[in-house]
């Protein structure tokens, strides 16, 4: 928990003080959560469409959060305090529809999503797999020489 606070506080802090920074730590920010996810959902089709479930899910509940605030300081007073409660239960739910996004893709207009679903695994195989673990290895390249 406290790297975490100590990683907000770097955001605020490049925020105010550097927005420039942000597009590059936050590739960097991606690729470091995007790996962890690979590796404990075992990589592959499955662990890119967690990911991307669960990635449209939370930008989802953070965009309703954002249209519903009446301005910018009530958005960051509503998050500091409803983010240990409303946000939080919003995200684990969040990623349990991540968890069940295959079920969604073989219902949507069956036998299509079945066999569509069937598909896109041949296809990750065969295209997207080495280039996703070459971009991944980057960041294991990245992580030794930084520790």
């Amino acid at each position: 928990m406290g790297d975490g606070v100590r990683a907000l506080g770097e955001i605020g802090d490049d925020l105010v003080n550097r927005p420039g920074v942000l597009p590059g730590k936050a590739h960097g920010w991606f690729r470091t959560w995007f790996a962890r996810v690979w590796k404990i959902r075992g990589g592959g089709l499955y662990a890119c469409g967690y990911a991307a479930t669960f990635l449209v899910l939370e930008i989802r509940s953070l965009a309703g959060d954002v249209f519903e605030a009446e301005g910018v300081v009530a958005f960051f007073t509503e998050q500091l305090f409803e983010t240990l409660f409303r946000f939080l239960g919003e995200s684990l739910s969040n990623m349990l529809q991540a968890f069940m996004w295959p079920v969604h893709v073989i219902a949507y207009r069956p036998p299509g999503g079945a066999i569509g679903l069937g598909l896109a695994f041949l296809f990750f195989d065969l295209v997207l797999r080495k280039p996703i673990e070459r971009w991944l290895e980057a960041e294991a390249h990245a992580e030794q020489d930084g520790s």
